[in-house]
């Protein structure tokens, strides 16, 4: 096995003061590998993969990722890990530009047209098509697929898919999973 890009141990998570939402004594993840979470639902998945992506906190134990302990690095880390939710939304803006945002924010404009272009095709939203097409403008499964094209734009170091085919068609759940495989790959 090779190394470890998440190690938790310890891990627990409650809102508010409420009972304990997730309680993990041990988890290791394997840098380059794909790993999957069943469980029914309230059983923490989203929990676990908000704690992943270092968005939320949680209440008591250990996270460290990539070999070091992730306390007090959280921001830093954000930049590593990308996270899409079950249910996506996009900004008042053309499809370019919502993909673009997160580059931007980080100040990766080198190259911004060809990685927003390349994460485009990647989920199957031909850049000449849907480029300049505004956000109101697109299906269900155009919204999943172009927040998946801005996560994988920023080329992060964990993808984490939070039910990502749960609410569109047979085909657009077949390129989240194709464009999810190729991020993988590289």
């Amino acid at each position: 096995m090779g190394k470890y890009l998440y190690e938790l141990s310890n891990l627990k998570h409650r809102y508010e003061n409420g009972p304990v939402t997730l309680d993990i004594d041990s988890l290791k993840i394997a840098e380059g590998g794909v790993t999957g979470l069943v469980g029914p639902n309230g059983s923490g998945k989203s929990t676990l993969l908000k704690i992943l992506a270092f968005l939320e906190p949680a209440a008591a134990g250990t996270v460290v990722f990539d070999g070091q302990a992730a306390a007090g690095r959280e921001r830093e880390l954000r930049r590593c890990v990308t996270y899409l939710l079950q249910d996506s939304y996009l900004l008042k803006r053309n499809i370019f530009e919502n993909i673009a945002y997160g580059l931007r924010l980080r100040g990766e404009t080198e190259g911004l047209k060809d990685r927003v272009y390349d994460a485009m095709a990647r989920v199957g939203l031909a850049p000449e098509k849907f480029a300049e097409r505004l956000w109101y403008r697109l299906s269900g499964g155009e919204v999943q697929r172009a927040a998946l094209a801005a996560r994988l734009a920023l080329h992060p170091r964990a993808l984490l898919l939070d039910e990502p085919t749960a609410n569109v068609d047979e085909a657009s759940a077949q390129l989240v999973k194709e464009a999810a495989l190729s991020a993988w790959q590289e």
